[in-house]
C-alpha cells in the first residue's frame, strides 16, 4: 500500500509542479530553441525537468526521513547532493549552453559522489546462488564510466515527445519488478522506483505528443533522470535473498537501448573524425523519423521494444545458471537486430532517394 501511496503523491506533486513550471515559462518567454535538429514548431518550454526532478527530491526527502535510519540517510547523502549538481548544471545549459569540459567535470564529480559512499557495481554477471562473476578492481571505473554514460545517455535520446521520459518509465517499471520479486517488504530502492515512476508520470501528463507536446524535459531533467537511473541499479537495500546491487550486464540490458544509441553515435563520430558532443541527426529515432514514423508512431516503436527487453531481462534475473545466460544473451541480440534492421532500412531509403533524385536532374 505504501508504494501506491507514495505513487500518487509523486503523480500529484509532479504534475502541479510542471504545470507551474509551464505557466511561469511562458510568463519569462522560457522557450527551446528551435533549428534543423528540431521537430518541433511554436514555443514550447525546455524547463520540464525542474518540475519533475523537484516532485522527486521532495518524495525521496521525506522517504528519508520517515524509513531511513541515520547512518543510511548520511551514507546516502553524498547521491542526494549528486542530484542535485546534476539538477542545477542541466539547468544552466539549458538557458545558457555550457563548454563540455566544465559538463564533463560536474559529471565527474556527481560521479564520485556515488562511488566513494560504496554505491557500485560488484559483479558482471548474477544467475543465481552459487554463481557470481566478480568486478574485483574494475568495480570503480565501470561504476564511474556506467553514471557519466547514462547521464549523457537519456540526454541523446531525448528527441522526440514523450521518448525519453516514456522509455525511461517503462525501464523504472522493471527495475521495481525486478526488486519486488526479491523482497516482499517496501525496501528503499524499491520506494525510490514508486516515487520516480509517479514523477515521470506527472511530467508526461504533458510532453507526450497526445496532441502535443507541452513542454519539454530540457538537458536539466535528461542529465539528472540519466543519473537517477544510473543509480537505481547500484542500491544496496533492495534484495533480502539476492545480491546487494544488480550485476551490470543486467542492468545495462534494461538500459540497452539508450546505450546502444550512445555507443553508435560515439563511433560514428569518431570514424567521421568529429568530436563526440557534436551533435547530429543520426540517431535512432532521427532514423525512425526518416523512414515516416511521426512522434507517436516512433513512442509506440521503441515502448514496444523496450517492453521486450524489459520482459527478457527479468526472466534473465529470476533463471539461474546456463538458461539466465542464454536470455541475457537473447535481450542484447534483440535490441543489436532492431538496430542493424533500422540502419539498413535507412541505407537503403537514403539510396533511393538519391536514385530518385538523379533521375530527375536534366541530362
Amino acid at each position: 500500500m505504501s508504494i501506491l501511496v507514495i505513487f500518487a503523491v509523486s503523480l500529484a506533486l509532479s504534475t502541479g509542479a510542471v504545470a507551474l513550471v509551464i505557466r511561469f515559462s511562458h510568463k519569462k518567454a522560457w522557450y527551446d530553441y528551435i533549428d534543423e535538429r528540431k521537430n518541433h514548431s511554436g514555443d514550447i518550454p525546455r524547463l520540464g525537468g525542474i518540475g519533475f526532478a523537484f516532485a522527486f527530491i521532495v518524495v525521496l526527502s521525506c522517504l528519508g526521513i520517515v524509513f531511513g535510519g541515520i547512518e543510511e540517510n548520511l551514507r546516502f547523502l553524498p547521491c542526494f547532493l549528486a542530484m542535485i549538481i546534476t539538477l542545477i548544471s542541466g539547468a544552466i545549459d539549458d538557458f545558457r549552453p555550457m563548454a563540455p569540459r566544465y559538463k564533463l567535470l560536474l559529471q565527474f564529480t556527481a560521479a564520485l559522489c556515488v562511488i566513494i559512499p560504496g554505491f557500485t557495481f560488484g559483479r558482471i554477471l548474477y544467475t543465481g546462488p552459487g554463481f557470481l562473476s566478480d568486478l574485483g578492481w574494475l568495480t570503480y571505473p565501470v561504476t564511474f564510466l556506467w553514471v557519466v554514460g547514462l547521464t549523457n545517455a537519456i540526454n541523446l535520446i531525448d528527441g522526440v515527445d514523450g521518448l525519453a521520459g516514456g522509455l525511461s518509465a517503462i525501464i523504472v517499471f522493471f527495475f521495481a519488478l525486478i526488486f519486488f520479486s526479491f523482497t516482499n517488504e517496501a525496501s528503499r530502492s524499491l520506494l525510490f522506483c514508486a516515487c520516480l515512476f509517479g514523477a515521470l508520470a506527472g511530467f508526461l501528463v504533458f510532453n507526450a505528443p497526445v496532441p502535443k507536446a507541452k513542454i519539454f524535459m530540457g538537458d536539466c531533467g535528461a542529465q539528472f533522470l540519466g543519473f537517477v537511473l544510473a543509480l537505481l541499479p547500484l542500491m544496496k537495500d533492495h534484495h533480502q535473498n539476492g545480491p546487494s546491487s544488480l550485476p551490470v550486464l543486467y542492468a545495462a540490458a534494461l538500459l540497452v537501448i539508450p546505450i546502444f544509441d550512445t555507443t553508435a553515435a560515439v563511433w560514428r563520430r569518431l570514424r567521421d573524425g568529429k568530436k563526440i558532443y557534436d551533435p547530429d541527426k543520426s540517431h535512432l529515432h532521427h532514423k525512425l523519423i526518416y523512414l515516416g514514423l511521426g512522434a507517436r508512431g516512433v513512442n509506440a516503436v521503441l515502448y514496444s521494444l523496450q517492453i521486450l527487453i524489459g520482459i527478457l531481462t527479468f526472466i534473465a534475473v529470476r533463471l539461474d545458471g546456463l538458461p539466465s545466460l542464454c536470455v541475457l544473451g537473447s535481450t542484447y541480440l534483440t535490441a543489436l537486430v532492431f538496430f542493424a534492421v533500422i540502419h539498413f532500412m535507412n541505407r537503403a531509403v537514403t539510396a533511393r532517394k538519391k536514385s530518385e533524385a538523379a533521375g530527375k536532374i536534366p541530362a
